[in-house]
């Protein structure tokens, strides 16, 4: 696959974020004013993933990774995708759009009211969660500076809920316990 960016201080072998996806540049050429980067994938990648909708033209959030030292905007974004998600409405609200996306059931519980979801690499924060959707609030920023505004209901986009709900499931999972309490924050060091 390989993709036009005007980016700079990009070098073979960086990780690059394409729609959310954190990629590994293969190649890197001269093009016109930019540059053209070469990227390959897993089987793994095209199922998670919408990059086999990709076609000649279409258009890309692209991100570089973040360097050590810099601000940090938004929420922790590994590039690590989850799932796919189908837009399902997007509507004006004032000075900003309100997207609605529909939800795969084994993601639900991370994905919360006031929590951070990664929608195509966009870091945005969750306005409503229900069963089978969520929905965001994007700003005129936002709206004008990525693809939402190209994408149109019932298109695929990537997903990638909160990593920091992941891992305390997972260090809760394997607790003596499910149920939090006191004497489990002090087994595992969080109380004093």
């Amino acid at each position: 696959m390989s993709i036009f960016t005007t980016l700079d201080e990009i070098r073979k072998g960086d990780s690059v974020s394409l729609n959310g996806i954190c990629l590994t540049v293969t190649r890197l050429s001269k093009a016109h004013e930019g540059f053209t980067m070469d990227f390959d994938y897993s089987p793994e990648t095209k199922t998670r993933t919408n990059i086999g909708d990709l076609k000649p033209g279409s258009l890309v959030n692209i991100e570089r990774s973040l360097k050590v030292g810099n601000r940090f905007g938004g929420h922790i974004m590994t590039g690590h995708i989850e799932a796919t998600a189908r837009l399902l409405t997007k509507r004006r609200q004032e000075d900003s759009w309100l997207y609605e996306f529909s939800m795969e059931t084994r993601i639900q519980k991370y994905v919360v009211e006031k929590g951070s979801v990664g929608v195509d690499g966009i870091s945005l924060t969750v306005v409503d969660s229900g069963a089978n959707s969520f929905s965001v609030a994007v700003i005129p920023y936002t709206q004008n500076n990525t693809n939402l505004d190209s994408r149109h209901p019932g298109e695929r986009v990537n997903i990638e809920p909160d990593i920091l709900a992941k891992y305390v499931e997972h260090l809760l999972g394997n607790a003596d316990t499910k149920i939090l309490t006191g004497e489990v924050l002090k087994k595992y060091g969080f109380l004093h």
